[in-house]
């Protein structure tokens, strides 16, 4: 299992690579929100290639030799992790083949274009296309970066959770989404390793409640299907240890539905211009609806974890 010292690593690893986002509070507001909390939006979705999922890849190709990455890296995505390794290979020099699900919307394959990313689709959801990267990274002796079975890519992640809390120190109460685990296990280690009494919520769809799952069933489980169509926050099961992490640090895993993450990119809109994605305003999503509580008068961060023009049109 992944400590502070691995974040505190990977911190260094990427200092200058990637971007120290910007908190705001979210006030004032012509909208009702969430009554009596200081809510504080964390802007990960301004994350250079649209989320955080560049802090882990940089992270985990910044420990390889040249040798392991020359012939090429390869690895399945919704789209934001896919982004994120494009990022890191193309900073590294190093060519990048993507897996996506064929539901993956357009402008994930344009950013992804965007990195010089050579892209695949495989499947119906991403276990489907993981499927194929793995076969892919054997035949052709790529180097596959998990977005969330690696401890390296979950350290990555983590140095999230060190960059709130330099910004927030009186923190209570932090919300992220959960697709695969690998954000929230790594923020999870950071911050209950400087910060024990923060709470630790995590915020899945209703139609793809995998951690949810696996935590109430004591290990790890595989989901019969998913019904969200939020493809970042979509994976049939997880990882060991991202299962470990969560049911050490994060005291509960609440679910919205697809519907709650539309309403809450378009808030994020109206109310502060903030193009987030669905998967980006799942958190936000959970405190508009009251699912999160014991608030009043408690410092809540929202993390906003994917950019998108979800909530726009």
């Amino acid at each position: 299992m992944i400590g502070l010292s691995d974040i505190e690593a990977a911190q260094q690893r990427i200092e200058g690579k990637v971007r120290r986002t910007p908190i705001m509070q979210a006030g004032p507001m012509r909208e009702p929100t969430v009554a009596d909390a200081e809510l504080w939006l964390k802007l990960e979705c301004q994350q250079i290639s649209g989320s955080f999922k560049a802090r882990g890849a940089t992270n985990m190709v910044a420990c390889l030799d040249e040798a392991k990455f020359a012939k090429g890296l390869v690895t399945a995505s919704g789209g934001n992790h896919g982004s994120g390794v494009a990022y890191a290979g193309w900073r590294a020099g190093a060519p990048v083949r993507v897996f996506l699900p064929e539901d993956t919307p357009q402008a994930k394959y344009d950013l992804l274009a965007a990195w010089n990313a050579e892209v695949v689709t495989h499947g119906k959801v991403w276990d489907d296309a993981n499927t194929a990267a793995l076969a892919a990274a054997e035949a052709d002796g790529l180097t596959y970066v998990h977005p969330f079975a690696d401890d390296l890519v979950v350290a990555g992640q983590g140095t999230l959770g060190m960059e709130i809390l330099g910004q927030l120190p009186h923190l209570d109460v932090l919300v992220v989404a959960i697709g695969g685990g690998g954000l929230i296990a790594g923020v999870a280690v950071a911050v209950k390793a400087l910060s024990p009494e923060t709470r630790i919520i995590g915020v899945e769809p209703a139609g793809a409640p995998t951690l949810q799952a696996c935590v109430k069933a004591g290990g790890l489980v595989s989901l019969d299907s998913i019904s969200t169509q939020v493809g970042v926050l979509a994976a049939l099961t997880t990882d060991q240890t991202v299962l470990d992490i969560v049911t050490d640090h994060v005291e509960d895993i609440v679910l919205v539905s697809d519907d709650d993450m539309l309403a809450a990119s378009r808030w994020l809109w109206r109310e502060f211009g903030i193009a987030a994605e669905l998967g980006g305003a799942a958190a936000t999503a959970a405190l508009l609806n009251g699912k999160i509580s014991d608030i009043a008068g408690k410092h809540v961060c929202s993390l906003i974890c994917g950019a998108g023009r979800d909530g726009i049109g």
